[in-house]
């Protein structure tokens, strides 16, 4: 009998252990899941801002190629010094006027110096939206949706710079970024992505950007547009011709933003899975639709397909599905960066029978682009990609094209008289934005920065080659 019990009593215990060990293993297991899904999204979201911030170095090159070999390091300089002003800039007080509690239209000063800024995984913006969309919540650290932000801020007055280059002064430049980027650029981000913004889905109007179609391209390219027109054409504009000098340097850029791109849209749906697939997918299948366009028309329109035309072509076509990469399928990004491409491509031919000098197409590609994106995104967004976002005209929900346009016409007025007022303001101060007329023809290089992209007979064999 006792060895019965013995034998008994022996099976019982381990049993029991189990049954008693049971509501903790599971309590583990799950806060083991936690914090892989932790882990990986914050890999992720640090990757994705490292590509974003790669998008800037590689905008110096797209630029940099197109300019004259005389001013190719102040084009390019006016990409890099966008990294330390931003990047210092964002820090102090972008952030916290970008997506701190406040009003409609701007943040509030509660996270000045980055306070309050830390490594928690739930604040603000948890819970109150889709955590698939504009949330830091549940996975991946404030910190982190900080500094992947910084990087948007940082490219975004990058872009403005290819309507002036080879005329405006470096230091009229240096505090045009610092005022366009330490005030402009926190409304626009503010009013479409923080919580209760004027824009946004979250409180506001309801206008889907994705990553950034108002926020980044609109704004850009129509504050790049009214830099034009206040600074004027250059010297040489348009009896001199102005071929690019270095058409290596702009595939290398164009390749570099591509790649970037991927971090710029994808990330965007801030944590690694199927809403980044999405993206991603879409974000390749626009550029490569809008490049394979512009080299069609080029061929059927000018007679030959140019390295120019397709690199421009693919950056029309990441720039138009930005604002749709997370809302849209395949199919329709498809439609988006082929009808992007072809409207860039007569905006770009518009441009130059108006003669009118944005040096290097930036409305025609980021304005236009972006116009046309965010458009067409309340034409093809549908639930059935992100249940976060909205139904578009093709899902049944007509509304949300008004609701676009919009949105758009918004971000046109305040661009341009924020642009406006700052140039003005920057003109009394400085006495003209301006280099001397010799510096344009002799180079800015020289004049703003004492040094040259090439030597002496690497500048004459360019201008050699292009005379002949």
């Amino acid at each position: 009998m006792w060895t019965a019990l013995t034998t008994i009593a022996l099976f019982s215990i381990p049993l029991m252990g189990t049954a008693l060990a049971e509501p903790v293993t599971a309590e583990a297991a799950k806060a083991a899941a936690d914090q892989a899904a932790s882990q990986a999204d914050t890999a992720f979201m640090l990757i994705s801002a490292a590509l974003v911030l790669l998008m800037t170095p590689g905008l110096a090159f797209f630029y940099g190629g197109f300019v004259r070999s005389r001013n190719v390091l102040n084009t390019m300089m006016m990409s890099f010094i966008l990294m330390g002003i931003v990047g210092t800039s964002w820090i102090l007080w972008g952030y916290s006027l970008s997506f701190a509690p406040g009003t409609p239209f701007i943040g509030g000063l509660q996270w000045l110096f980055l306070n309050g800024v830390g490594l928690e995984t739930t604040g603000y913006l948890a819970g109150s939206q889709p955590d698939a969309v504009v949330s830091y919540a549940g996975t991946i650290p404030h910190q982190t949706f900080m500094i992947y932000q910084a990087m948007f801020a940082i490219i975004t007055p990058a872009l403005i710079s290819g309507a002036i280059v080879e005329r405006i002064s470096f230091k009229a430049y240096f505090w045009f970024i610092v005022l366009w980027s330490g005030i402009l650029y926190p409304i626009f981000a503010h009013m479409v992505w923080a919580k209760g913004g004027f824009l946004g889905l979250y409180g506001g109007l309801g206008a889907l950007d994705f990553a950034g179609g108002t926020v980044v391209h609109i704004s850009s390219g129509v504050s790049a547009l009214v830099a034009a027109w206040v600074l004027g054409p250059r010297k040489t504009y348009p009896n001199q011709p102005a071929a690019p000098h270095n058409v290596p340097y702009i595939l290398l850029g164009a390749g570099l933003l591509w790649f970037g791109w991927f971090g710029f849209n994808g990330g965007s749906a801030l944590a690694s899975g199927s809403l980044a697939t999405v993206a991603f997918v879409a974000t390749t299948t626009s550029a490569s639709a809008a490049g394979l366009v512009w080299v069609i028309l080029e061929w059927i329109l000018r007679g030959k397909p140019t390295a120019v035309g397709i690199a421009t072509g693919a950056v029309a076509g990441l720039v138009g599905i930005t604002p749709a990469a997370g809302f849209v399928t395949p199919i329709a990004a498809l439609l988006i960066g082929a009808i992007t491409a072809t409207a860039c491509f007569f905006a770009v031919s518009l441009k130059a029978k108006l003669q009118f000098d944005d040096s290097l197409d930036t409305f025609p590609v980021h304005g236009v682009g972006g116009t046309i994106g965010a458009i067409l995104t309340g034409i093809f967004a549908t639930k059935a990609v992100n249940s976060a976002g909205a139904d578009g005209l093709l899902a049944g929900n007509a509304t949300q094209v008004l609701t676009q346009i919009e949105a758009v016409a918004i971000t046109y007025v305040l661009a341009a008289l924020g642009t406006i007022v700052i140039l003005k303001v920057l003109s009394a101060v400085f006495g003209g934005l301006r280099v001397h007329p010799d510096a344009e023809f002799q180079g800015v290089d020289i004049h703003e920065h004492g040094e040259e992209g090439y030597g002496e007979e690497v500048t004459a064999g360019f201008m050699m080659t292009r005379v002949e």
